[in-house]
Formats: C-alpha cells, structure tokens, sequence
C-alpha cells in the first residue's frame, strides 16, 4: 500500500467542558502544542481524566478545541467534519457490524466511497493477507476471536488508506497474553505501511514496545514527550520516573550544578549525577534510581537492610530499608550472584550515571 505520509500539528489547542455535579468549567485539555512528524508511531499515554482521549477525538473530529488550531499535511481542518477528515479509527470496543462478514465489514468504507467492485475485492483480500486473516473472509464476525476480530478492525481502518491511523485503546479488552501479541502486530503492520499512527492507552509497558515517540499527560497539559529511553531514563518529573516504571527517591542537597549534572549529598556521602531541574546550588531534591539499576553488595554506596526477598527467575526481588527509605531493587540473573536474605544487612551499589536529580 503506498500513500502519502502525513503530519498531525495541534497548536495551542485547549478544551472546556463543564462538570455536571458543580456545573464549573474544567479544562480537559490546557493549551496544549504537538508536532507529530510522517509516518512516526506516536503513543498519547497517561492515568484516566488526563485529556489523551480527548485530544484524539479532537483529531478525529468528534470534538471540536474551543481554543487551538488542528492541521493534517499541513492544512487547517478544525472546520472539516469527521468523515472528510483523512484519519481512521479503531474503537476500543472495534465497532464492527454483527450482520456483516468480514469482506463486508472490511469494505464498508470503500462501498461508501464507491469504488468498483473489483477494485474492493483487490484491496479487501491485500488488507486481508497483511493481517493474517486470509480465507476468513466469509465468516461472521461473532464467529471469530477477540483478537481476529481486532484484525478486522484493524484492516477495516487500513483499507481506505487514511493519512492518519487513530487508536483508542484498541487493545484493552483482549487477555494480557493476547494484549502483547496485538500489540506486536499493530506495529509490525504500522510500520509496513509507514502510516503515521496516533495511539492512546493507560498502559506504561505498551507504550513503551511499539512507540517512536510517547507523549506524557497529566491534568490536561503535556508533561513530557521523548522516545521510550528519554522518557524512562531521563524523566522529568517525579510523576514521569513514577508513572514509567517504577523509581526509588533520595532526598538529596544539591552542592553544585554544571550543564546537566549535580553534585549532591546524601547521607554524607557526594555523589555526581544527571540533574533534571537544573537544581541551585544549596537546593534540595531527590536522587530517582530505577530498581535494575541497583544491586546488593557486602560493601557499596549506601548501607541497606533487606526487608523483602524474592526470587523471581529472571531476578531476584528486594526491598530494602535506606535509613527511611524503602527502596525496590529487581536484580537480573541471580544464579551465580549472593542471595540476600530478609534481616541481612547489605550495602546498595550502583553506577551513579543511573541516578537522576528530580
């Protein structure tokens, strides 16, 4: 399938509804500005009530910003309705037509668009065979998987050849064995056809596997966007390193600051380290370390007493007490390394280029 690669660009785009029980405004999306390039797979990812949902409806049409400018390939289409937009979408719940088969359910959009009959038949059985779904096209579609039927809806989006693929989490009513191989799938195809794909989900580890870029948000506003490693190695914000993963916190002062390092101090002990903030010198904050950056020693950083032991097989699980400070620690193939047990006393090691300065 080859097309035209296109652009989405949201520009200080805000929206206001009115909550029913105090009857005030609220913003569900504040002045927010997006620039997701051609063809870029571009994940909206946040806790529930923080506006990822409405800016995709307002991409698609369905809401129009009360405030802001929307712009696909370059042109302005806050004035242009739905159906003449040039996006696609997949439902959460796949929308498709009980009545129909799948052929059916696949050309719906092409029959609407009146093309010929043969030309239907050549795109449906093409989309049809990038998604695995050859020889099913008969079947009804109560008569298929959950995760066919995600197929369906997938090729049904794809077939008409949209500038823009929008997803609105397509994935979360299938098994979380299901969820990883759909997943898997949306990409390998996104990635074959080269569409540009905006996808929104609450779910940190399927952002992180099938994003080129992932957009932070909290409260209506963008609190930070980056690929998957800038956003989970070099967070923000103590709700980005909380939000992405897990994180564990050291109050520190900060003794000096130079580009994007500090010195800081913790427990009397100076350690020099990445700096988010660009914290002042005589300011305090927190040391974030991811858990699989640390690991248990008889002589390291800081002492430490296990609370928790847990092996897990790939890693063994800890948690361990740093003065008052619990800290999570997932340790990575275990077998030949010293298993620490609950009441051990240890120390904690780790590269102090792993910690960030929040």
């Amino acid at each position: 399938m080859e097309k035209e690669k296109k652009g989405v660009l949201l520009k200080n785009i805000s929206k206001i509804y009115i909550d029913p029980k105090t009857k005030k405004e609220f913003y569900a999306v504040n002045d927010i500005t997006l620039d997701i390039k051609p063809g870029e797979f571009v994940t909206l990812l946040g806790p529930s009530g923080c506006g990822k949902t409405t800016t995709l409806r307002i991409i698609a049409g369905f809401e129009s910003p009360d405030v802001g400018e929307i712009y696909l390939g370059g042109k302005a289409i806050n004035a242009i309705t739905p159906d003449k937009r040039d996006t696609a979408m997949m439902f959460q719940n796949y929308a498709l037509f009980p009545h129909m088969n799948v052929f059916d359910n696949v050309s719906y959009g092409l029959k609407l668009r009146r093309f010929s009959k043969r030309e239907i038949r050549e795109k449906v059985f093409q989309i049809l065979d990038m998604v695995e779904l050859t020889g099913m096209e008969n079947r009804m579609t109560n008569q298929l998987s959950g995760g066919q039927q995600q197929r369906v809806a997938l090729a049904r989006a794809l077939v008409v050849e949209p500038g823009v693929l929008l997803f609105d989490e397509p994935l979360s009513n299938l098994d979380a064995n299901l969820r990883v191989t759909m997943r898997t799938e949306i990409r390998r195809i996104q990635q074959n056809v080269g569409i540009t794909a905006v996808y929104v989900t609450h779910d940190q580890s399927e952002a992180m596997s099938i994003s080129d870029q992932i957009v932070v948000m909290n409260k209506g506003v963008i609190e930070q966007e980056g690929t998957p490693m800038e956003i989970y190695y070099h967070p923000e914000s103590e709700f980005i390193a909380s939000f992405i993963g897990e994180a564990n916190y050291l109050k520190c002062d900060v003794i000096s600051h130079k580009g994007d390092h500090s010195v800081v101090e913790i427990m009397g002990r100076r350690i020099n380290t990445y700096d988010a903030k660009d914290n002042r010198e005589g300011s305090q904050g927190m040391l974030m370390l991811r858990p699989e950056s640390i690991e248990l020693g008889d002589e390291g950083i800081f002492p430490c007493k296990v609370t928790v032991s847990c092996f897990m097989g790939a890693y063994q699980y800890y948690h361990v007490m740093v003065g008052d400070a619990m800290f999570k620690i997932t340790d990575y193939n275990p077998r030949d390394k010293k298993i620490y047990r609950v009441g051990d006393d240890a120390w904690l090691k780790f590269n102090e280029n792993d910690g960030r300065v929040l």
